[in-house]
């Protein structure tokens, strides 16, 4: 499989020219969909349909962010905005029976509108703990402020999404719950020590079978001073892969977002460097989308073994 380790994004609703090109010459190894590139269901069929048509894949990795409440991309076709996870995480903190039965269903049905629209990988859940005092970022993102219902929730949601056909994207790895600031526009730090963050922050993402996990561009202070979570080798190595135990492909955050200081090239080649198997780029600009993949290595031998299994996965 000849892919370039990067999940690129697309300026509008129907292929441009150029971008029919990028796919064809550069191979990016998938894309995301974003509101500005769905109208009606039918169109986002054509897009899927035409997508891999020109990739010759049908089971080509298409992603979108689907968590619900805030963030919903699928507003044009379905209405999603009132089923946040904190609606699920209060429920579930109730009555885990009741809870559990109203999320599966609510799952099933978000499942059924992406097979139909031809996606296949959701980045959800969001697995950071809800912090008051902490930015509003995440919020009623988060199930709970307690980190055993986030992973319960959490390895609900991997299941059922999972039993329905559809990869998972659990985020945002190691976690980004006590983040000061919004990383789309400043560099986060966590100045909390390792044991408070292992109690907390890293239980939320422990034991989860999803396919794939998403970087936080956050500052760890106390495990990494010199650099954030997504450019670096220590907490990929030592937290995310080895203390959390993640074994699936590992994407990095939105490499266009203000909290990463160098330009998309550059913020690409360090998150490869320090682990991420895969980059995301969701700013949907041709040209940058071409000067970043001509400098994105193919992906290696880990990344081809491990979209394998999701192919298959998939059958």
């Amino acid at each position: 499989m000849i892919r370039k380790a990067a999940i690129i994004s697309i300026s509008g609703n129907t292929l441009t020219k150029q971008e029919k090109n990028i796919f064809k010459q550069d191979k990016p190894w998938g894309v995301i969909l974003f509101k500005r590139n769905i109208l009606t269901e039918k169109q986002v069929i054509r897009l899927t349909g035409s997508i891999r048509k020109i990739m010759k894949d049908k089971k080509y990795p298409i992603l979108i962010d689907e968590e619900g409440g805030r963030v919903t991309r699928l507003s044009n076709i379905l209405d999603n905005s009132n089923f946040n996870q904190k609606y699920f995480g209060s429920i579930y903190a109730t009555d885990k029976e009741i809870g559990s039965a109203l999320y599966k269903n609510y799952i099933d049905l978000v499942s059924v509108h992406l097979r139909n629209l031809g996606i296949n990988i959701n980045t959800s859940p969001v697995l950071d703990l809800l912090i008051g005092k902490a930015h509003k970022i995440i919020g009623n993102r988060s199930y709970s402020n307690n980190p055993t219902i986030v992973n319960d929730l959490g390895q609900l949601c991997v299941k059922t999404y999972k039993k329905n056909k559809i990869a998972s994207v659990i985020k945002h790895i190691p976690g980004h719950g006590k983040a000061n600031t919004d990383s789309h526009f400043k560099l986060p730090k966590v100045k909390d020590n390792l044991n408070l963050l292992k109690k907390k922050d890293f239980k939320c993402f422990k034991n989860l079978k999803s396919h794939f996990a998403m970087t936080a561009h956050i500052l760890y202070n106390k495990i990494d001073g010199r650099n954030n979570a997504t450019h670096s080798k220590i907490v990929i190595k030592k937290i995310i892969r080895k203390e959390i135990g993640f074994k699936g492909i590992l994407i990095s955050d939105d490499i266009s977002m203000k909290a990463l200081k160098h330009g998309i090239v550059k913020n690409a080649k360090l998150a490869h460097q320090a682990g991420c198997n895969l980059v995301l780029y969701c700013a949907g600009n041709t040209q940058e989308i071409k000067k970043l993949l001509k400098e994105t290595p193919y992906i290696d031998n880990f990344t081809m073994k491990k979209t394998s299994e999701f192919y298959k996965f998939l059958s």
